[in-house]
């Protein structure tokens, strides 16, 4: 949503100044200029890539307009969900749960959360280390290298359409330069007609010049930076969920595992112990009936 904002925010404060010089705005409207610049960029976006880097662009842009997912809130429900989910481990044993993480979308805990369902990375991040678990036969540590090497494998993805993007915004300036000549080339075949007509020609070649920029330094470029955040911030989800499965598969009790992941949540979104503990400790829905039985 703040995406949203400041990309309006860039145009509106570059219009309103621009109109203080008074300046007319028509003669920033030029969509020759912006069909080669623009066309250009997604035609060199398109040679560079793959359709599935392609695809994680678009998935990448969408998730930056809507803004983060990793509130404090998700980091409480995600505790909540593995405080219930490690008590079940403590109280039925491993293979109480394997059809929990065979098919989790049927599992009677994971399917109340459904943004940890919804985020595949995360779900199978949890439901193969726990698979490989109740398998049997694995130490911890030998556990703990195989969670940091899918860590690695899916920051290695994830920064993929990141440093795409970038790129296309750094040829962006590059672009606008070419539509600038263009503008030129055509100016100087206008050389002998009148002033006027020449003096529209080098406004929208110097415009081609600054949508470039624009582009690459108001929307592109921070768009970028604001996919490279979200990508961090998934990882720091990942590692969260890496400690606590960690600490539970060393034989901690499954607070204390909870614990352990709550000190591992960034400053920004850390809840402190008594919102923890109270959040933890409130029984599911579906167990109340039992509960009342």
């Amino acid at each position: 949503m703040f995406a949203i904002v400041g990309i309006v925010l860039v145009f509106a404060a570059i219009i309103a100044g621009f109109l203080m010089e008074k300046g007319h705005i028509a003669v920033l409207l030029q969509p020759a200029e912006l069909l080669i610049i623009v066309g250009a960029a997604a035609g060199t976006l398109l040679v560079a890539n793959p359709v599935r880097i392609l695809k994680a662009i678009a998935g990448g842009l969408v998730a930056s307009l809507k803004g983060s997912p990793f509130t404090r809130q998700r980091y409480l429900n995600t505790l909540k969900m593995l405080y219930q989910f490690l008590n079940k481990v403590r109280k039925e044993g491993l293979l109480a749960v394997e059809m929990d993480v065979e098919k989790p979308a049927e599992s009677a805990i994971f399917k109340n959360y459904p943004e940890f369902l919804n985020d595949h990375h995360a779900r199978d991040f949890v439901c193969d280390t726990l698979r490989t678990a109740i398998t049997g036969g694995v130490e911890p540590f030998d556990m703990d290298q195989m969670m940091e090497l899918d860590m690695e494998v899916h920051h290695h993805e994830a920064v993929q359409p990141v440093d795409a993007l970038t790129t296309v915004a750094d040829s962006l300036p590059g672009l606008g330069i070419v539509a600038a000549v263009l503008g030129v080339v055509i100016t100087m075949g206008a050389l002998g007609g009148p002033p006027e007509e020449i003096g529209k020609h080098v406004a929208a070649a110097l415009v081609g010049t600054f949508l470039g920029i624009l582009l690459c330094y108001g929307v592109v470029g921070p768009l970028a930076a604001n996919m490279r955040k979200l990508a961090e911030e998934h990882d720091e989800y990942l590692h969260v969920l890496r400690v606590l499965l960690l600490a539970f598969l060393k034989g901690s009790a499954p607070m204390i595992a909870i614990e352990l992941g709550r000190r591992a949540i960034p400053a920004y979104a850390r809840p402190s112990f008594d919102e923890m503990e109270k959040t933890c400790k409130n029984k599911a829905p579906e167990q109340a009936p039992a509960a009342a039985a």
